[in-house]
Parts: structure tokens; sequence; C-alpha cells
């Protein structure tokens, strides 16, 4: 792994981006959805990469666009 792979994945934050519509989706992706601040199409919010923001990103990926942040 080179250290610029290595330096992405250990980045502190992650920038999420909502690029689909819950609508027609299970009521807990969209509650997963609002507890990760997103609530319209192609809103970004920056997280912690942390496990609790991981699984929440997990449950709803097919609904997101996620990426590192440079610190």
């Amino acid at each position: 792994m080179s250290s610029r792979a290595r330096s992405r994945r250990m980045s502190g934050k992650l920038r999420i981006t909502q690029v689909r519509s819950p609508i027609g989706r299970p009521a807990y992706q969209r509650a997963t959805l609002i507890a990760l601040g997103l609530n319209k199409l192609r809103r970004s919010k920056v997280v912690a990469d942390t496990p609790e923001n991981r699984g929440r990103i997990a449950r709803v990926r097919h609904l997101l666009e996620v990426e590192p942040v440079a610190e």
C-alpha cells in the first residue's frame, strides 16, 4: 500500500454526499440519513471517521458518495 493510500485511509474526516432520494425506501434508511445530517439531494456533510458513522454509512451506502477529507 502506498503512503498516499494509507494517509487517505487514515483521514479523520469523511465528506458524505447524498446522491439518491430516500423516497420509497424503508423508514430506517430515512432515519439513518437524518442521523448523518443529510436531508436533501446533493447536500454534503463532513463527519468524523468513527466506527459509529462508518456503520451508518454502510446502512445507506447506495444513497451516498463518500470521500476522505484532506486535513
